[in-house]
């Protein structure tokens, strides 16, 4: 079954237990050494899910080696992971999680209700920046009632809960022994550190007695290898060297369709490429600029030429088609040079000057996105000089810290999580230091809303402020498309909240 936030709400009144992962798992062939290609990798990762911002550490940390208390499938069902099951009070407040038992760490220690608390408190932890922050700041206690049982009580209702507790950076260590767990990689994921050289390479071995047992974690081990150049990932693939791939490179997409030993696997998500603007730092704090930059993208051509038509025109706010509360029919910003012209004459400016930091590590053809917004850009009086950056550090000395840059994002499964992620005031990831007080005010409305269609009005109506007066241009939703030797099989089913199997393609395929 699907588990909407409604049907997570009515488990509150019998604790309904969730199941792992589906039976028909069971028949997967086990063994071998899958070997994967990805993006996103950085000298700096470490094991501190705190600082995880790319592919390259949600494969490893809680696609690997860590386990997180919820788990979305790849049908978009949540379960349980180290939580087994959970109750609500009738106003979404007060959450009682049941633990599994017979869980173990990578290093012995057995878990319980002492690790959760921990670890989740360590996103709050004084001078912590961590993107899951504003998720564990909304607890205001964590209560042990036994040694597999927490009562968490919410400062607010919150029918998303339950589904936030699944993201990627909120990684379960061992109490007393964190420091210790971030600087080796100890967890209670189905695969056990054997060495990991950061930004390079991460080897790993199946444990034996995983509590997940037969139903995934198909292969004996694991070589995950950092390939941020598009071309190189591609070449690995197509000549053997990996068995699958991240973010397949359009341009060599017809090399790839043609080599009957692969095939692509794509998903239509919420992912979208972005284009953030730091609203406090001029020109961008001036709602004008802003604005006359929305109007000078070309969607379309950044669809058909960066995208290779692998997705669709977004419309400037993070809410994509596979959420609940799309705004389908909101009016479309279009190009228009002339509305753009007018927008900056109403702020004294007959021709602006600007800087777009751009890099591929921040997704595939950011640097060509990039140079069409110059050339479209210019009938409009606005001069973009393109910066490339490098693709190292890219996340570290570029996003968060340039006026204005290129960003992609994984998109969230439910509209709070997307939008406290990277629009709530004041949280890590704000990537456009933007505060506009009706949006804050009905991100708290919306967040404690039980009634479905007055959520539909919030999100309908948070999602055109962005759109009207946001500091960021999302011109396109961008579909996940990966690339696997035809000797992998899966479920049939790929999830679509991140790439690569909602970045579970580890404990999920296995060889044919």
């Amino acid at each position: 079954m699907t588990l909407t936030r409604r049907d997570v709400l009515k488990a509150g009144a019998a604790a309904a237990s969730m199941s792992v992962l589906p039976s028909l798992h069971a028949m997967a062939k086990k063994g071998g050494r899958l070997r994967i290609g990805t993006s996103g990798a950085n000298t700096s990762d470490s094991w501190d899910g705190r600082t995880h911002s790319d592919l390259y550490m949600q494969m490893v940390g809680h696609g690997c080696v860590f386990d997180c208390m919820t788990e979305v499938t790849a049908d978009g069902s949540l379960v349980g992971e180290l939580a087994e099951s959970w109750s609500a009070s009738a106003d979404a407040k007060v959450w009682n999680f049941k633990l599994r038992q017979g869980v173990t760490f990578h290093n012995g220690k057995s878990f319980g209700a002492d690790d959760v608390i921990e670890s989740l408190q360590l996103h709050v932890a004084e001078g912590a920046k961590s993107a899951a922050k504003p998720i564990v700041a909304s607890i205001n206690d964590m209560k042990k009632v036994s040694d597999h049982e927490i009562q968490f009580t919410l400062g607010k209702g919150n029918a998303d809960f339950p589904f936030l507790l699944s993201d990627y950076h909120l990684l379960i260590y061992p109490a007393g022994q964190t420091a210790e767990a971030i600087a080796q990689g100890i967890g209670t994921g189905l695969y056990q550190v054997v060495s990991f050289d950061p930004g390079v390479r991460f080897v790993g071995k199946r444990r034996a007695d995983h509590y997940k047992g037969d139903a995934a974690g198909h292969f004996d081990e694991v070589e995950i290898i950092a390939i941020n150049d598009a071309s190189a990932r591609m070449n690995a693939l197509m000549t053997g060297q990996v068995d699958a791939v991240s973010r397949v490179d359009f341009k060599t997409e017809p090399l790839i369709r043609a080599n009957p030993a692969v095939e692509i696997f794509e998903v239509t998500g919420n992912q979208h490429f972005s284009f953030p603007m730091l609203s406090k730092t001029p020109p961008y704090d001036d709602i004008n600029v802003r604005q006359a930059i929305k109007h000078s993208f070309k969607r379309q051509e950044l669809v058909d030429k960066i995208l290779q038509g692998h997705g669709a025109v977004a419309n400037d706010h993070p809410i994509g088609p596979a959420n609940q509360y799309y705004a389908a029919d909101l009016p479309q910003t279009t190009y228009d040079p002339d509305k753009a012209k007018s927008l900056l004459a109403k702020s004294g400016i007959s021709s602006l000057d600007i800087d777009l930091s751009a890099s591929d590590a921040a997704f595939p053809g950011a640097v060509d996105a990039a140079l069409l917004f110059q050339a479209s850009a210019k009938p409009a009086g606005i001069n973009v000089n393109v910066v490339q950056e490098a693709a190292d550090g890219y996340w570290s000395n570029v996003w968060l810290k340039k006026p204005f840059c290129a960003c992609f994002w994984s998109g969230r499964a439910t509209e709070d999580w997307m939008f406290s992620t990277t629009y709530e005031a004041g949280v890590p990831w704000n990537d456009t230091q933007w505060d506009h007080p009706k949006f804050q005010e009905l991100l708290y409305q919306g967040r404690a809303e039980l009634d479905s269609e007055k959520r539909r009005k919030i999100y309908y109506d948070m999602q055109e402020i962005l759109n009207l007066e946001g500091g960021v241009v999302i011109p396109v939703y961008a579909n996940w498309v990966d690339a696997s030797s035809t000797k992998l099989m899966n479920s049939g089913t790929i999830g679509n909240v991140w790439a690569m199997d909602n970045a579970r393609l580890v404990e999920r395929w296995w060889f044919a």
